[in-house]
């Protein structure tokens, strides 16, 4: 079973910076992947960036956070950041982490969320 846990969403004005993290642990895995996806009221969830954690750390963005959103992972604590710069009132969401972990035991892959951290931009 895997553990995924966020912490660093709050309050901030537009234009602002802020720093999501995500640590998952358990036992029997390890990770392919890790991310954030956001959910706004009315809104379907989509993708906000993605990392690998393969030596080359392969990045994913959505397109409206492309050149605001930087995402970086530490492999040895099996945890992500999300720098957030730039933002706007749109980018007001739910922000869930991601994880998708290789099962030893079962022999396949799965993904992992966390419950949700809130970003607010607002003046």
């Amino acid at each position: 079973q895997v553990q995924v846990v966020e912490s660093g969403g709050g309050l901030v004005q537009p234009g602002g910076s802020l720093r999501l993290s995500c640590a998952a642990s358990g036992s029997g895995f390890s990770i392919n992947a890790m991310g954030w996806y956001r959910q706004a009221p009315g809104k379907e969830r989509e993708l906000v960036a993605l990392i690998t954690s393969r030596s080359s750390g392969s990045t994913n963005y959505g397109d409206s956070v492309k050149g605001r959103f930087t995402i970086s992972r530490d492999n040895t604590k099996n945890t992500v950041y999300l720098q957030m710069s730039s933002l706007k009132p749109e980018d007001t969401a739910v922000y869930y982490c991601n994880v998708r972990a290789w099962r030893f035991t079962n022999y396949d892959t799965k993904a992992y969320w966390g419950q949700g951290t809130q970003v607010t931009v607002s003046s």
